[in-house]
């Protein structure tokens, strides 16, 4: 859908209240399902009926034309919280919505606040068996954050959006952008008109852990001089839980190791890998001992890691 909502209704952006109610008549008019059966004909009408929604209420415009496509992360208040400082931590941010999940847009439908009804658009062709029929509800999207290991696993989670509690079903491997869709959870449809579906948009948060290359999966793997040197076999974190790799003799740091099929599942095909990334650490502080093998090995050894490379 558009992100434009002066764009999708075909006005400019200082354009009067009547001026956006005339658009949304002529508009609905034209591109109303029951009109128009043209293909797209009716995620057109679900847009125009969005931007009216939000244009036509003062506060809701005015949101709007101060945070663009945010304005739905944006609270009521949010000008008394800009006024006393609370919440905005310097950089204009607000307090999100309950339960980690944060509504990005939600198309709503002819509902309280909107000034316009079915019946004054279109005359007695509701009421009066003229031909339209029901309008569904519109769908809408929320995001919802999952760490690497949630995403992983996947599983039953429970939300709260707009003071409304649904328990999702995470597939296992869900990946960046990919969307869940709870059927009828959406906008509420007009007359008999069944509802719109809620679309979960996932994003993954960032990790310490963990680096996500599509489903393959990137963990480094810190290892000390001896056990680059010399070999061994260590222990290696992933999201599905400790794993073993055997980290061959003279490794350096940003050698991958690959661990086939331990990354991101991946139920309608093959799995990702993970890719376990040396980082050759060294002690910070290094004990008497420890001191003295080095400056040993500083003396015997012939190796030059700058001609080397």
């Amino acid at each position: 859908m558009a992100r434009d909502f002066y764009q999708a209704l075909r006005v400019s952006r200082d354009a009067t209240p009547d001026q956006i109610q005339q658009a949304f008549r002529s508009l609905a008019r034209k591109f109303h399902p029951d009109v128009n059966k043209d293909p797209g004909a009716e995620d057109r009408f679900k847009e125009i009926n969005e931007a009216y929604h939000v244009l036509s209420d003062p506060e809701t415009r005015k949101r709007y034309d101060r945070f663009g496509d945010d304005f739905r992360h944006v609270p009521d208040d949010w000008e008394e919280q800009a006024r006393a400082g609370a919440g905005m931590g310097g950089q204009g941010g607000f307090r999100g919505a309950p339960g980690g999940g944060r509504v990005r847009y939600s198309t709503g439908g002819f509902g309280a606040g909107a000034g316009i009804n079915i019946e004054d658009l279109f005359g007695d062709m509701f009421s009066g068996g003229g031909g339209f029929g029901p309008i569904p509800g519109a769908d809408q999207e929320a995001e919802l954050e999952l760490t690497v290991e949630e995403a992983y696993r996947g599983g039953k989670r429970q939300i709260s959006l707009g003071g409304r509690n649904y328990m999702v079903n995470i597939p296992a491997g869900v990946v960046d952008g990919q969307r869940i869709r709870l059927a009828g959870e959406g906008g509420r449809g007009r007359g008999d008109g069944p509802p719109g579906d809620l679309y979960l948009v996932v994003h993954i948060k960032p990790d310490k852990h963990f680096r996500l290359d599509g489903r393959d999966i990137v963990a480094d793997l810190p290892l000390s001089p001896w056990e680059a040197v010399l070999g061994a076999t260590v222990a290696v974190r992933t999201p599905g839980g400790e794993a073993k790799v055997k980290v061959p003799p003279g490794s350096s740091t940003g050698r991958r190791l690959r661990l086939r099929g331990e990354g991101m599942p991946n139920p309608k095909g093959k799995p990702g890998d993970l890719f376990a990334e040396i980082k050759v650490m060294v002690p910070a502080k290094p004990t008497a001992r420890e001191r003295e093998l080095f400056e040993q090995l500083a003396v015997d050894s012939t190796f030059d890691p700058r001609r080397s490379r």
